[in-house]
């Protein structure tokens, strides 16, 4: 026998009670997937979630020859060894970099537009979370770049 009624077991609730909240989940993500494809098919790739433009054009498959001029920093020894978004773990010395929007494996030409210094990368993390950066390199990329000491620099991103 139940003596605190107030604390009963979800499985004792009453079939109308159970999964009130689903409805409300998935009108929310039906709104969010409407808006999220008017904005990409009107073409304003800038404007989701508040970010600098994305480089991918309005169909989302990448191509050549699209760049982003934007800032790049970079990250190291604090996330070395960490899973990636792509499973791998992070060295940092290896030339790879986290993008918000890019496939995962893609190369990019990243070109510091400071020293004229360039280096392909590949894409196998997710981020910046900074907002206003583009993208985040491995501190191996960074040193090539020769953006170590500035720690944030223009650069233009190039899918290739």
């Amino acid at each position: 026998m139940i003596r605190n009624r107030h604390l009963r077991p979800t499985t004792l609730l009453p079939e109308k009670d159970r999964g009130r909240g689903a409805g409300f989940v998935w009108v929310a993500g039906f709104a969010l997937a409407a808006y999220l494809g008017t904005a990409v098919a009107a073409g304003h790739q800038e404007r989701l979630w508040g970010f600098a433009a994305a480089i991918l054009p309005a169909d989302g498959a990448a191509e050549a020859g699209n760049r982003l001029v934007g800032l790049a920093s970079w990250y190291g020894s604090y996330f070395h060894g960490n899973p990636t978004a792509s499973g791998e773990a992070f060295d940092m010395n290896d030339l790879t970099a986290a993008h918000r929007t890019l496939p995962l494996g893609t190369r990019v030409l990243v070109h510091n537009l400071d020293n004229d210094r360039a280096v392909v990368v590949r894409i196998n993390d997710r981020g910046p979370y900074v907002r206003g950066r583009d993208i985040d390199l491995s501190y191996g990329a960074a040193r090539a770049l020769g953006m170590v000491r500035p720690g944030v620099v223009r650069v233009e991103i190039t899918p290739l």
